[in-house]
């Protein structure tokens, strides 16, 4: 039996210096329904399998050892007091893998993998205890900001849509799949169907999990995969393969030259993780408005801290290239609109976060669920990039400011695109300097101006204000 909570306070906790230890059962009541979703959609999860086989050389077994470590530490964010889906840091997989592809497939690549990772992890970890965070980004211009993200956003289509893309290996299911999952996503229709119809409301709630069986079926018919063979029993992930073979402890510490070389990978992967601080803390908010009885208390400095350690502690014992991020946005938004639906639905919102990731790590180890989507997995995961994609491009323009934000972000995402993330960032501050040193805010463009006489007035401004002020 858990513990009663107060009205409007704080779900029980044992303190733990800035830490809040929750326990299921003890501390929040376990979420049955929330549960079973994660027992499903670990299948999403089960699409770092893929990348891991294809950027480093993997075998199955040994990348679903890593998924299945990612899992358990997914389960340290509620167990120490962040209430949030933890996930991926989605966003910044298709810079990451543009970077380790400059190095030779084998252990010189993990090696940079690792060096990133630990340094990402440190610096994050870092900042949560000194607090800095906050105070970091807002050095950033925004155009840098739009310019990572934007890229981020291209780069994770052209893992797709590339020469050596998904699409050119199963262009039919990904259509289908993709079709159905933004007409889910981001169709204003399909919103106000979902308003209207529970069977609507069940599917979205679902999220990006119809499209997932959509593609087990589609996908046979088609010809592009084997039916699943679906076997019984629990998964083998290989533990001892992945240390034996794939740690620095196997394979040699990264190279001091390493740990420089991933400093503007580090940076860029960092803007994306604030952002998902931010988001993360804004649909808290909101879910909270339609909860008084519960005090939700998001520290982001803590949240610093447990994402941070994560990637320090994969990057010893399991290097990972979808990285240890602070959010699973789609995730976190099924469950706060559940829990904004009452205490009945969900009493607290650490019982419905932590059930839903102690589902998706039960998911890993039964063979059922895994032999089920294992040919499909690289469909998941054209279908993550592309939703990602989408997300990234949306909320990247909205990062720019004036028209010459946006000019100096279109240009900084597409050097990340073609050269990497260093060059990307070398090209955004030289165009931030050149561009933006002594600029006056009068002569700017506001990027979502509406009125064309004044954006072309504006604009005229910039570039010859003497006519202006004579008309």
């Amino acid at each position: 039996m858990a513990l009663q909570r107060e009205y409007g306070k704080e779900c029980p906790y044992i303190p733990a210096g800035p830490f809040k230890i929750r326990l299921p059962g003890v501390h929040y009541k376990f979420e049955v329904a929330d549960y079973i979703q994660g027992l499903l959609m670990c299948a999403v999860c089960l699409g770092a399998v893929p990348i891991l086989q294809q950027y480093l050389g993997m075998p199955f077994g040994v990348a679903l050892a890593i998924v299945t470590l990612n899992g358990i530490l997914y389960c340290t964010h509620v167990l120490l007091g962040d209430p949030v889906v933890p996930g991926w840091v989605t966003p910044a997989i298709p810079l990451l893998l543009l970077y380790i592809s400059q190095f030779p497939m084998g252990p010189e690549r993990v090696q940079a993998l690792i060096a990133f990772e630990l340094s990402l992890g440190l610096f994050a970890a870092f900042l949560g205890i000194t607090g800095l965070g906050k105070k970091i980004i807002t050095l950033i211009p925004n155009c840098v900001q739009a310019g990572i993200i934007i890229g981020a956003g291209i780069a994770a289509v052209n893992t797709v849509f590339g020469q050596t893309g998904y699409f050119t290996k199963y262009p039919i299911s990904i259509v289908i799949c993709i079709g159905l999952a933004f007409w889910m996503l981001f169709s204003n229709f399909f919103k106000s169907l979902r308003h209207k119809n529970k069977f609507f409301q069940t599917l979205s709630n679902l999220g990006v999990l119809p499209c997932i069986l959509l593609a087990v079926v589609v996908a046979p018919l088609v010809g592009k995969t084997a039916w699943p063979s679906i076997q019984w029993g629990f998964s083998a992930p290989a533990f001892g393969e992945l240390w034996g073979h794939w740690t620095f402890w196997s394979i040699g510490f990264p190279s001091a030259k390493m740990f420089i070389q991933a400093i503007p990978m580090v940076f860029s992967a960092y803007v994306i993780l604030f952002g998902e601080m931010i988001q993360a803390q804004a649909l808290l908010q909101d879910a909270s408005k339609a909860r008084p009885d519960e005090l939700i208390d998001y520290n982001p400095n803590r949240s610093h801290l447990i994402f941070g350690l994560r990637n320090c502690l994969m990057a010893i014992i399991g290097p990972d290239i979808t990285m240890c991020g602070p959010l699973w946005a789609a995730m976190q938004v099924v469950v706060c609109d559940r829990y904004t639906h009452g205490k009945k639905s969900m009493d607290s919102i650490y019982g419905g976060t932590g059930s839903f990731r102690f589902g998706t790590l039960t998911g890993y180890f039964l063979l059922p669920i895994v032999t089920l989507v294992t040919p499909i997995l690289n469909i998941a995961l054209a279908l993550t990039m592309m939703v990602q994609g989408y997300v990234s491009v949306r909320i990247g323009i909205l990062k720019a400011r004036t028209m010459n934000d946006l000019g100096i972000a279109g240009v900084m995402a597409a050097v990340i695109v073609a050269r990497g993330a260093a060059w990307g960032l070398a090209v955004g501050i030289v165009l931030s300097l050149l561009v933006l040193l002594g600029n006056k805010k009068e002569y700017d463009v506001d990027v979502f101006a509406r009125d064309e006489e004044k954006v072309e007035v504006k604009a005229a401004a910039e570039a010859e204000p003497e006519l202006v002020a004579a008309k």
